[in-house]
């Protein structure tokens, strides 16, 4: 069966479940506190950047972002336990591969459109503020760097949606997936290239461009990229193992 037919297939499977669409809206948590926070206790002095980054660059990009991934990988892995549809893919007969990599690239498109609702709530609530001058300068600078967090973020969480191809239940990869995106927030002021959420930290303030955001040290962006790598081959290889073993 083809990839593109397998991704297909799972939107299709996706459309019943409401709660991962709720999850969505999860999207503008961040955008309404900074909003709030800009309007309330702090001043942006006009920088549309200094509101970006609390707004989509900082806890959403930490913690929101790889939760919600996070709970989305291990419902994808999980729903064919759940109903025991393995057994039929594999008589089809399904590339496991294939099976494992349209999961991904479902889990790949909703991190693009997730960031792509925290860019635009980023620019409604931003331009209820105020204080801030509409440049479409920082315009395309959100949407870009939004769209970069969207695509690395979803490399970032392999191992997760990995994880949850080894289990049947969906309990300990949710609960990985808790201190996998707390402890991707911790080691970033240790060592950039450990975790794969801190090395996508690297990447996406590779310029300096993001004021608070990995500012501590010098950082390497072909390092950061060369541990990503090493984390999603290491994951594929788990996944593609765990799957040969089940029947």
């Amino acid at each position: 069966m083809a990839l593109l037919k397998l991704v297909q297939i799972e939107f299709l499977k996706l459309r019943r479940r409401t709660f991962v669409w709720m999850m969505m809206f999860s999207a503008l948590i961040m955008p309404f506190l900074a909003f709030l926070l800009f309007k309330y206790a702090w001043d942006t002095g006009g920088d549309a950047v200094q509101y970006y980054k609390w707004s989509a660059f900082g806890v959403t990009l930490f913690i929101i972002l790889p939760v919600v991934l996070g709970i989305l990988s291990t419902m994808l892995m999980y729903n064919e336990n759940q109903y025991d549809t393995l057994k039929q893919l594999w008589i089809v007969p399904v590339s496991k591969m294939k099976y494992f990599f349209s999961k991904f690239i479902v889990v790949l498109i909703y991190s693009v459109c997730f960031m792509i609702v925290t860019a635009v709530g980023s620019l409604i609530f931003s331009a209820l503020l105020g204080d801030i001058v509409f440049d479409w300068l920082n315009v395309i600078f959100l949407i870009r760097k939004c769209l970069e967090i969207g695509v690395i973020a979803a490399f970032a969480m392999l191992p997760i949606l990995a994880i949850a191809a080894t289990q049947t239940g969906y309990i300990l990869p949710v609960a990985i997936t808790l201190v996998y995106a707390f402890l991707g927030s911790i080691i970033v002021s240790i060592n950039t290239y450990i975790h794969p959420l801190s090395s996508m930290a690297a990447i996406i303030a590779r310029n300096g461009d993001i004021p608070g955001l990995n500012d501590k040290e010098v950082t390497s962006v072909p390092m950061a990229i060369f541990s990503m790598l090493v984390w999603g081959i290491g994951s594929v290889f788990l996944a593609k193992v765990a799957l040969v073993r089940r029947k």
